[in-house]
């Protein structure tokens, strides 16, 4: 029987695992590297992944793409803030969908995070011998309806089949409580290149149960990064008088050395930052050199910081758990290594001593290949008991909401409602809406549903609508006449 693997879908960069001899062990690309940049290079003859893409960057970046995590399942009006960071161009397509145009050619997110999954695929195919098809795929616990829906269709793209969609603090616990008899009570703060993941689990032997999620799936990494290319501009414009932010070429090396410099101070106070030749400028050629200090660094991402507080202390608040209460509190992706970070998560932990026992890099994509081998057999049955982060409601065409699924609810799970036809050979249309704001415009609108029929419906006839949300957090909705 062919091997599962599992996939952590990352933002900047991407891997893939697999279970040997009954361990997880992550594989390395065909560049050698067990992290694969997850970037794709759109080029007339051919396209780039990876690596090869990622050396791209700076001469092509209009056609050099990345952050693909941040566009896939969302709407052209949801993603302004994208915009301002990525030198490609990013347009509507229909139905507002994100559409990144290159050379008059549009392409969806979904189609090229499928070049992604291929490339890995076929890597891990290559170390195994043997074609890989079946795969576990990690994404962020607050990605909604449509981004879940869109991994599943990019993998499909590429040609695999979807064993599971595993939120990533859930497959960090895995990883955690893999071959442990842990009993305990553990928070996973997961700051990775493109969002953040705060969850509350109880692990007990072979039960994995969510107790809450929170999280902000436009935090990450590379938001430090913007802040710093932001302050590099400022700076180059102070000296020379010369604006770069529409010169992709420049933006493109600014913000690698940008990322360069918060990785740099992570472990030192000062990091110098040395682009020669970044522009032209009356006939001759202008150079950025400047400091960086960690306090500098801090000061330009405080507002960041603050950020990764308000999903802290809401997973805290929404486990109804006190800091004092935890066993363990697991710091998981990239960017946790930022000082202040950890900094901030010791604080609202208190006594709590982070533990830096698990990878930070690998432990998503660890999990996710447990998961795999938990679904084929090869490892003995494991209880996940996984949530949901919105709360789904359904809205009738007159304007009455009723809530079917609350906020942090255990999945798969299901439910039904009865609703009654007011007039005579009426049409029931219902809108599934998604999110927790108190106004039902600010929801967002995740599916519509219509239920005409041959036969006509009289008033007073019961319309039962059921509502299900399987165990990738996906729904699916029917409803029938009660005769």
């Amino acid at each position: 029987m062919a091997k599962a693997v599992g996939i952590d879908l990352g933002t900047t960069t991407s891997m893939i695992a697999v279970l040997e001899d009954g361990r997880p062990l992550v594989i390395a690309n065909a560049e050698c590297m067990r992290a694969t940049p997850s970037m794709v290079s759109i080029r007339e003859e051919e396209h780039l992944i990876g690596q090869f893409a990622k050396r791209q960057g700076t001469l092509h970046a209009e056609r050099t793409l990345y952050s693909l995590k941040r566009f896939i399942g969302r709407r052209y009006g949801e993603v302004t803030k994208e915009l301002e960071i990525v030198p490609y161009n990013v347009v509507s397509g229909s139905n507002e969908a994100v559409r990144f145009k290159i050379d008059n050619q549009l392409f969806s997110p979904e189609e090229l995070t499928a070049k992604l999954l291929r490339k890995l695929a076929d890597d891990a195919s290559a170390y195994l011998g043997e074609a890989v098809r079946d795969v576990v795929i990690s994404v962020p616990a607050n990605y909604n309806d449509s981004q879940r829906r869109s991994t599943i269709d990019a993998a499909q793209i590429a040609g695999l089949n979807v064993l599971r969609i595993i939120n990533e603090p859930t497959a960090t616990a895995l990883a955690y409580g893999y071959a442990k008899n842990a009993n305990e009570t553990i928070l996973i703060f997961d700051l990775g290149g493109g969002k953040l993941d705060v969850s509350v689990l109880d692990v007990n032997d072979d039960v994995f149960e969510v107790r809450a999620t929170a999280g902000d799936t436009q935090l990450g990494g590379c938001d430090f990064d913007k802040e710093v290319v932001k302050w590099l501009l400022t700076e180059f414009e102070k000296r020379y008088g010369i604006e770069l932010q529409k010169n992709k070429s420049a933006l493109q090396r600014l913000t690698e050395a940008a990322e360069n410099a918060k990785i740099e101070l992570s472990t030192v106070l000062e990091t110098q930052i040395n682009l020669p030749f970044i522009c032209t400028g009356n006939s001759d050629f202008k150079h950025l050199e400047v400091n960086l200090k960690r306090t500098k660094f801090n000061e330009l991402t405080a507002h960041l910081l603050e950020r990764c507080r308000v999903p802290l202390e809401a997973a805290l608040t929404e486990a109804k758990i006190t800091a004092d209460e935890l066993d363990q509190v697991l710091l998981v992706g990239g960017s946790t290594r930022i000082p202040a970070v950890q900094e901030l998560v010791q604080k609202i932990v208190g006594k709590r001593e982070v533990n830096r026992g698990v990878n930070p890099d690998e432990a998503v994509a660890v999990g996710a290949a447990i998961q795999a081998g938990i679904l084929t057999g090869e490892l003995k049955e494991q209880i996940i008991l996984d949530i949901t982060p919105f709360s789904l409601e359904l809205e009738t065409a007159d304007g009455l909401i009723s809530k079917i699924v609350e906020q942090n609810s255990t999945i798969p799970t299901r439910s039904t409602r009865l609703f009654t036809m007011p007039e005579d050979n009426q049409t029931a249309e219902i809108y599934i809406l998604q999110g927790e704001s108190v106004t039902a415009k600010d929801k967002r609108r995740i599916g519509q549903f219509k239920l005409d029929g041959n036969a006509p419906l009289l008033p007073g006839r019961i319309i039962e609508v059921t509502f299900e949300l399987d165990a990738n957090g996906i729904f699916n909705l029917s409803a029938k006449e009660r005769v």
